[in-house]
């Protein structure tokens, strides 16, 4: 153990080619996972913690059932789209980074959709008060809930980087953990240790645990200052 913590250490100071590319292909794939999965549920989860409409219940039942997909089973769905014999196989997206993005997208969606619906919730009945008697319009009323949230929407992110950067299931069927092309953190430590090369996965998991540990102080922050 004390040997393949050692050389972990000097594959991680060496700057290890396949370790950067590893790390270059999941900083992409997260990034930009959660990039595009905040854009998209940051609006639909203020519209829902905002809003009152008939089949409101319906529409969060849902979200909270997407929440809990696991992985495999939205891996399992985008094989099945993108494989040979799947409607969308023109595409050629298979064994690609961009459909490991796709794949986590419909993954953290979700998760950002409920935190934002839980927090807004609770604040919008005193943003809409504010904003009738100031007489805005719905973009306006839209901005000053964004405003009013900043600190959420910021941890919502980090909690969609996160959940991006720790997937293995969806990842590793969409993507087939192709050396030096699709082949992430998680499924690299996944990966190496079944040949039996410790040094690269225990690097990998020391990078992963300390960003996971960087991340979680940053969300531990915001959530103290949202509780003030």
């Amino acid at each position: 153990m004390k040997t393949a913590l050692m050389k972990a250490l000097a594959l991680i100071l060496s700057r290890d080619a396949e370790l950067i590319n590893i790390l270059s292909v999941t900083a992409k794939m997260s990034l930009q996972s959660s990039v595009i999965a905040l854009l998209l549920g940051l609006p639909i989860g203020i519209w829902l913690g905002a809003c009152k409409f008939p089949g409101r219940n319906v529409v969060l039942i849902g979200n909270r059932t997407l929440q809990g997909m696991p992985p495999v089973v939205c891996g399992l769905l985008f094989y099945m789209l993108f494989s040979g014999v799947g409607p969308l196989r023109h595409l050629k997206l298979l064994f690609t980074v961009d459909i490991m993005i796709l794949a986590q997208v419909v993954l953290i969606t979700p998760i950002v959709v409920g935190t934002m619906e839980t927090y807004v919730s609770g604040v919008a009945p005193a943003v809409r008060e504010t904003a009738r008697g100031l007489g805005l319009g719905g973009i306006k009323t839209f901005i000053l809930l964004c405003n009013e949230c900043i600190y959420q929407i910021i941890s919502a992110y980090l909690l969609a980087f996160a959940r991006s950067i720790a997937e293995v299931g969806a990842v590793s069927m969409v993507g087939g953990a192709i050396s030096w092309k699709t082949n992430v953190m998680t499924t690299a430590i996944m990966q190496y240790t079944n040949r039996g090369n410790f040094s690269l996965g225990v690097a990998l998991g020391m990078i992963l645990l300390t960003l996971s540990l960087i991340v979680n102080i940053i969300i531990s922050v915001l959530q103290r200052r949202l509780s003030r």
